[in-house]
C-alpha cells in the first residue's frame, strides 16, 4: 500500500518559506545583539534607588526599558521562530532556551521600577508629570501602573517572582515539546485506500472526509494516541493551572480569572455574561446538530460527524495561490490602504505556508516592532485553510498599522481586541462569497462552513472558556486536577454544548490533552468576545461604508493606546453588555434558518 510522507523543511520549496532574515541575516547578528542586551541589563542600576530624583532620571529609565524591551523581543521571536520551523533542530531548541533565560534577566532587571514608582510620594509624581512635557507619552503606562498598586508587590518580591517565571513556563513548554517534537501518530487510510501518516497538521481534513470510516479511524487513532499519556498531560496541565494560582496569589488577587482579566483591564462580568448569553442560544445550536444529522442521513450523529461538511457534491479544494486572491477579494470594503498592504505581506515573504516534519501545528501572525509581522501556516487547500490566512492577515495588519502608528511602548495590543481583525477578516470574506454565489449547493456549503465558524469561535470557545474557570476552581477549593477528573468535566461540557442529538464517543473526553491554549489561561474567550465584535464591526462596514471603515482603521492604529473595552467603545462596539454577543448569535440563529430552508 503506497504511503505519503510528511516533507522535511529542506524538501519545502523556498518561495513559501518566510523570510525570517528581516529580522536577523543570521546567527551571527543574533548573537551580537544577545551580548548587547546581556550588557544593556546591568545598566539599570544606575536608575535603582532613584527614580524619585528627577522627571529625568524616571525618563531615563523607561527609555531604558523601552530599549531592552524592544531587543529582547527581537531576540526572543527570531529563536522561537527558526525553531517553529522543525522543532526537532537543537540548535534552534537551544537559542530558544537562552532567550527564554535572558526574558527572564530581562524582567528580573526592571522588577524593581514598577514598586519604586508606586513608593513616589503622590504630589512628587504630580509635579514630574505636570511640570515634563516629556513624561506626557507615559501618562497611559502610568496610569495602568497604579490602578494596579495593591497588585504590586516589594522590589525584592517582584525581583523574585521575575525569577521564578521561567519555572512558571515549564508546563508549556514540556506540552509544546511533547506535542510538537515528540508525539507520533499511527497511519491511517485515507478515502483512496493509501496508508497515510496522522498528523495534527492534516487531522481536521480527515474529519472533514465524507466516508464516516475515514473520519472515525482519525478521530480514534489521535485520541486513542493521548489517551497513552493521559496522566502526563494531566501532571503538566494541573502544574500549569497551580503557576496560575500562585501568581493570583501572589499578587492578592481573589482567583486566577480575577488576575488574568485585570490585566486587560476587563470585568469578570464580561466572562460571565458571555458564558451565560451563548448558554441562552444553546437551543440554536442543538438545532444546528440536528440539522446536521438531518442533512448527513445518520442514525447517529458522532463527534467525528461534526466537521464534515453538510453538502459533500461542493467541498473546494482551494490552492494558496487561490486562497491568496479570494482574500484580497473579500477585504476590498476595508479600502486600497488595506489591501496594498496585505499585498505587500503576499509578495514579500511575510508568510510560512505549508507542513514539515517538526513544524509547529496550527497558524500564528508573529514579529517585532523593527520588522513586520509573519505569519506561520500549515496550509491544506481546503476551504478552512483559506480563512485562516485570512485571520492571521487580520492579525498581521493589525500589527502593522498599530507599529505604524503608535511608538513602541503602545505598539502592541491587548489580546482581548486582536481576535477582533482576525474574525473580521473573515467575516467579510465569508459575506463575499455568500453575495457572490449563485449555486444553491455551494451557498449551502459555505452557510454551513460560516455555521462551523460560529460553532468553533462562539460556542466552542465559550465550552473552553466554561472548562478553564471550572478546573482552576477545582484547585482554588482544594481539589485535584487528575486525567480523570479532567475528562469528567470535559465530557460534560460536552453534552450540555452538543446535547443529545450527538453520540458522545467516549475519546472525546479526552480532547483538553491536546488544546494548546490551555496553557495560556483565560485566553480562549476573547475568541468568542472578538468574534461577537468582529461581527458588529463587519455589519457596520459593509452597512455604512466609508464611515466605519475609518473608525475600525482608527482602532486597528491604536496598538495599546488606551483599554480594549474603551478602545471598542471608542469604535462604536461595548462589549460591557450583552449585546455585541447576543447580536452575533442572532446572526447565526439566521443562519441556521437560511440553511434549512436551502435544504428542505
Amino acid at each position: 500500500m503506497e504511503q505519503r510522507r510528511l516533507k522535511s523543511r529542506t524538501e519545502i520549496p523556498e518561495a513559501t518559506k518566510w523570510h525570517l532574515e528581516d529580522i536577523f541575516s543570521d546567527n551571527e547578528q543574533w548573537e551580537k545583539e544577545f551580548t548587547h542586551v546581556e550588557k544593556l541589563i546591568n545598566e539599570g542600576k544606575k536608575f535603582e534607588g532613584h527614580l524619585a530624583d528627577a522627571p529625568e532620571t524616571l525618563i531615563a529609565c523607561f527609555e531604558w526599558m523601552d530599549d531592552l524591551s524592544l531587543e529582547i523581543e527581537e531576540i526572543y521571536t527570531y529563536a522561537r521562530m527558526r525553531r517553529d520551523e522543525d522543532n526537532r533542530d537543537a540548535n534552534y531548541q537551544a537559542l530558544t532556551d537562552r532567550a527564554g533565560a535572558l526574558a527572564v534577566k530581562v524582567s528580573s532587571s526592571a522588577s524593581f521600577v514598577v514598586p519604586e514608582l508606586l513608593a513616589i510620594p503622590e504630589g512628587r509624581l504630580k509635579e514630574f508629570r505636570t511640570t515634563s512635557k516629556k513624561l506626557e507619552l507615559y501618562n497611559h503606562a502610568l496610569e495602568d501602573i497604579l490602578r494596579k498598586k495593591e497588585h504590586i508587590l516589594s522590589s525584592v518580591e517582584e525581583k523574585l517572582l521575575a525569577e521564578v517565571g521561567e519555572l512558571a513556563e515549564a508546563p508549556g513548554a514540556i506540552f509544546s515539546m511533547a506535542n510538537n517534537a515528540d508525539l507520533k501518530f499511527p497511519s491511517i487510510v485515507d478515502e483512496a485506500g493509501k496508508s497515510v501518516e496522522l498528523t495534527k497538521g492534516n487531522f481536521i481534513m480527515f474529519m472533514e472526509s465524507h466516508q464516516q470510516s475515514v473520519r472515525k479511524e482519525a478521530f480514534e487513532t489521535l485520541y486513542h494516541t493521548y489517551e497513552k499519556q493521559k496522566n502526563t498531560w494531566a501532571a503538566t496541565l494541573n502544574s500549569s493551572v497551580k503557576s496560575d494560582i500562585f501568581f493570583s496569589k501572589a499578587r492578592n488577587y481573589s482567583s486566577a480569572i480575577a488576575g488574568s482579566l485585570d490585566d486587560d483591564r476587563v470585568p469578570l462580568k464580561v466572562y460571565d455574561s458571555l458564558i451565560d448569553t451563548v448558554h441562552e442560544f444553546l437551543p440554536q445550536m442543538h438545532r444546528y446538530v440536528q440539522l446536521r444529522k438531518k442533512a448527513l442521513k445518520l442514525d447517529e450523529l458522532h463527534m467525528y460527524d461534526i466537521y464534515v461538511p453538510i453538502v459533500p457534491e461542493t467541498t473546494m479544494v482551494i490552492t494558496y495561490e487561490q486562497a491568496k486572491d479570494m482574500v484580497i477579494d473579500g477585504l476590498k470594503p476595508l479600502g486600497p490602504d488595506y489591501i496594498k498592504i496585505l499585498e505587500e505581506g503576499f509578495q514579500k515573504k511575510w508568510v510560512d505556508v505549508y507542513e514539515n516534519e517538526g513544524k509547529t501545528s496550527g497558524a500564528y501572525s508573529w514579529g517585532t516592532y523593527r520588522s513586520h509581522p509573519y505569519v506561520l501556516l500549515n496550509h491544506q487547500d481546503t476551504l478552512d485553510s483559506m480563512f485562516t490566512l485570512a485571520h492571521e492577515m487580520g492579525h498581521s495588519l493589525h500589527t502593522f498599522l498599530s507599529n505604524r502608528k503608535q511608538p513602541h511602548l503602545y505598539a502592541g495590543y491587548k489580546i482581548f481586541v486582536a481576535e477582533v481583525a482576525s474574525t473580521l477578516n473573515e467575516a467579510l470574506v465569508m459575506e463575499h462569497l455568500l453575495e457572490t454565489t449563485k449555486d444553491p449547493k455551494t451557498l449551502a456549503y459555505l452557510i454551513n462552513h460560516y455555521l462551523e465558524q460560529f460553532r468553533g469561535t462562539i460556542f466552542r470557545q465559550t465550552m473552553f472558556a466554561e472548562f478553564e474557570k471550572k478546573i482552576h476552581s477545582v484547585v482554588e477549593e482544594g481539589g485535584a486536577l487528575t486525567a480523570d477528573t479532567l475528562s469528567e468535566i470535559y465530557r460534560n461540557l460536552n453534552a450540555v454544548y452538543y446535547g443529545a442529538e450527538v453520540v458522545l464517543d467516549p475519546e472525546i473526553a479526552i480532547e483538553w490533552a491536546r488544546i494548546p491554549h490551555f496553557y495560556n489561561a483565560f485566553y480562549v474567550y476573547k475568541y468568542a468576545t472578538g468574534f461577537s465584535a468582529a461581527t458588529a464591526f463587519a455589519r457596520a462596514i459593509l452597512d455604512e461604508g466609508e464611515p466605519a471603515v475609518v473608525r475600525y482603521l482608527e482602532f486597528l492604529s491604536g496598538g495599546g493606546s488606551d483599554y480594549p473595552i474603551e478602545l471598542l467603545r471608542k469604535a462604536g462596539v461595548d462589549m460591557e453588555t450583552p449585546v455585541p454577543v447576543r447580536n452575533a448569535l442572532q446572526v447565526f440563529t439566521g443562519l441556521v434558518e437560511r440553511l434549512e430552508t436551502l435544504l428542505a
